[in-house]
């Protein structure tokens, strides 16, 4: 080991715990710098409210804090989780290879989502996965919940189970060594993934050129990449972190080198309607990629459907009524 252990900055749960464990031993392994955790607590860890309630920011305000205060040297957050404002002074200086960033479904009896019977009692904390789940037309009864994901399962699996299934990202299962629980992976196509799910954003002071260069050996450029493609889309929309809103971008081998296909969807909070289309581009293009998918949903009809209650669909666009939706896909350079 070599130089004084590094301040890392992190949420007391398990799950960000385990994620900062995770980036401590890669950079002592990549560096040999010695690394210590600093736990901080969050105003979204000590409330009980709906997270769409709480505002912008709740899980990373305190972290940032402690930053810009100079209590710890660098923090770990969940991307998704980030304002898509830059923050004044910070710096993202490493984006880690992501975890699978699909939703999974945790559920009594093994059932697979399409075979839970109408009136199934579905458990997610997420205005997002709510929207997509009623916009399957399953007729499913869909329940807010919050606490860590010990609780979130108990509620599905245990003496006091009161729901038949719930939906988590399959990210923080993996990451916490309990996706052997998952009973299906959910296809994109039936639930999108939110913006930067499944990431994380390693965030120091921006004057500190010596710990950035040191955590650059952390960063993942295809990673950075879509991340940046998917909160693009967000950002224009001006839609918040937990709107009804998903994204999905991948990179892929195209006739001209690598290609980034980005989807979107804006969702009615009640499933009533929603917008899909996707885009391609090329990755050093991938905030315009965003941004031009962002434009292309607003002018399809997406532009407030994240605060609208059963209406008129938008646009000519019609209510979804079956478990597959369309998506289209809109051609053209984003350059």
């Amino acid at each position: 080991m070599t130089g004084s252990p590094l301040r890392l900055g992190t949420r007391g749960s398990a799950l960000a715990l385990a994620q900062s464990q995770r980036v401590a031993g890669a950079l002592t392994a990549a560096t040999g710098r010695p690394v210590e955790l600093v736990r901080i607590v969050t105003s979204g860890d000590t409330s009980a409210a709906p997270v769409q309630t709480l505002g912008v920011g709740v899980f990373v305000s305190a972290l940032r804090d402690a930053l810009t205060a100079g209590k710890i040297d660098f923090a770990v957050h969940s991307y998704k989780d980030l304002p898509t404002g830059a923050a004044p002074g910070l710096h993202i200086a490493a984006v880690p290879a992501r975890e699978d960033p699909r939703d999974a479904l945790i559920s009594r009896d093994g059932l697979r989502l399409t075979e839970l019977p109408p009136g199934a009692r579905i458990g997610t904390g997420a205005v997002r996965r709510i929207a997509q789940l009623q916009a399957l037309g399953l007729q499913f009864e869909t329940v807010p919940i919050r606490g860590n994901v010990d609780t979130r399962i108990s509620r599905v699996v245990g003496p006091h189970a009161d729901l038949d299934a719930v939906v988590l990202a399959r990210a923080g299962l993996a990451r916490l060594g309990r996706d052997g629980e998952i009973t299906e992976t959910l296809d994109p196509m039936l639930m999108l993934p939110a913006p930067a799910q499944g990431a994380l954003a390693v965030e120091c002071r921006a004057d500190d050129a010596d710990l950035i260069d040191l955590l650059s050996v952390l960063d993942h450029p295809d990673t950075r990449a879509v991340v940046a493609a998917e909160r693009s889309l967000l950002a224009t929309l001006e839609a918040g972190c937990s709107a009804p809103v998903g994204a999905y971008a991948e990179i892929a081998e195209g006739d001209d080198g690598d290609e980034i296909y980005l989807r979107g969807a804006v969702i009615a909070p009640d499933g009533s309607h929603d917008v899909r289309l996707s885009r391609t581009g090329h990755p050093a293009d991938a905030v315009e990629l965003g941004k031009a998918l962002a434009a292309d949903l607003l002018d399809s009809g997406a532009a407030g459907l994240w605060t609208a209650g059963p209406a008129q669909p938008p646009n000519g666009t019609t209510p979804n009524a079956s478990p597959r939706t369309a998506e289209a896909h809109v051609t053209g350079s984003t350059q």
